[in-house]
C-alpha cells in the first residue's frame, strides 16, 4: 500500500487552492468562461476542472492557510480578475458599437423612450456580441485564453508580486479601448445614417410641412439595414484589433 506524506498536503492544497483561485477570478469576468447565459453549475465545473489541472502548475512552499496564504489567495484572485476584465472589454467595445448603430438607425428609440428607465440592451447589441463571441470561438480563443493561464503559473509563480501599479494603469488605460473600439466598429454605419439625416435636413427645410417623423422612420430602417450589411465586412477586422491590444496586456499581466 503505497504511504500517503502529509507534509506534501499543504504543498498539493495550496496548488490547487492557487490554481481555484486564479482560475476563478479569470473565469469570473472573462466573456465566454464566465458568461452569465451558461447555467451556475457548468461555469463552477469549469472551474474545478481547470483548477485540477492547473494544479501541479503552481507549486508553493506558502502554507495556504497562513497570513501569507490568504494574501497570495487574493492576489490570483485580483490577477485572473484583472486579466478577465481586459478581455470582457473587447468584446463590450463591440457591443457598444453595435448599441451606437441602433441608436443612429432608431432601433434604440425604445429604450430612449421607456418610462421604466430601460433595463435591456438593444437587440443589435446582442447581436454584436453574439457575432465577436462566435469569432472568438471560431479562432480558438477559448484554447489560448487556457494555454495564457496556465502558461502564467510559469511567468507569474504565486507568491511573487501579483500587479503592480504600472500593470493596473495599463488596465485602467485599456479602458480607452472600450469608446475607441466602439466608434471604429460603429463609424461605417454611423456615417452613412448621418448623410441619411442631412438628406432629411434639407427635405424638412424644402418642405416644412412634411412630417419627416412618419416617413423618416421606416427610411432610416430600411438604409440602416442596408448599411449595417455592408459594415459588417469591417467588423472581424476591427475585432482582431481589440483583440491583439488585450492578448498584448494580457500577456503583460500574466508577466509574459
Amino acid at each position: 500500500m503505497t504511504s500517503i506524506d502529509l507534509a506534501q498536503l499543504p504543498v498539493w492544497l495550496g496548488g490547487l487552492l492557487w490554481a481555484m483561485a486564479r482560475t476563478g477570478g479569470l473565469c469570473l469576468m472573462a466573456p465566454v468562461l464566465g458568461a452569465t447565459v451558461i447555467p451556475a453549475r457548468i461555469r463552477v465545473s469549469v472551474i474545478l476542472i481547470l483548477s485540477l489541472v492547473l494544479a501541479p502548475l503552481a507549486p508553493t512552499t506558502i502554507d495556504p492557510l497562513s497570513a501569507d496564504g490568504i494574501s497570495t489567495m487574493a492576489s490570483q484572485v485580483l490577477v485572473g480578475a484583472a486579466v478577465g476584465f481586459v478581455l470582457k472589454l473587447s468584446f463590450e467595445a463591440v457591443a457598444f458599437g453595435g448599441q451606437l448603430v441602433a441608436q443612429s438607425m432608431s432601433l434604440g428609440f425604445a429604450e430612449v423612450v421607456n418610462p421604466q428607465g430601460g433595463g435591456s440592451s438593444p437587440v443589435l447589441n446582442q447581436f454584436y456580441l453574439l457575432l465577436v463571441t462566435l469569432l472568438f470561438l471560431a479562432m480558438d480563443g477559448h484554447l489560448r485564453l487556457i494555454e495564457l493561464l496556465a502558461d502564467s503559473f510559469t511567468t507569474l509563480p504565486p507568491g511573487s508580486e501579483a500587479i503592480s501599479t504600472n500593470g493596473l494603469h495599463a488596465v485602467v488605460a485599456f479602458a480607452s479601448q472600450l469608446f475607441a473600439g466602439a466608434v471604429r466598429v460603429a463609424l461605417p454605419a454611423m456615417t452613412s445614417l448621418l448623410v441619411v439625416n442631412m438628406g432629411f435636413a434639407a427635405i424638412s427645410r424644402a418642405a416644412p410641412s412634411m412630417n419627416l417623423f412618419a416617413v423618416g422612420f421606416p427610411i432610416t430602417l430600411c438604409l440602416g439595414f442596408i448599411t449595417l450589411w455592408m459594415a459588417m465586412h469591417s467588423l472581424p477586422g476591427a475585432f482582431g484589433s481589440l483583440q491583439d491590444r488585450a492578448w498584448s496586456l494580457m500577456h503583460e499581466l500574466f508577466g509574459g
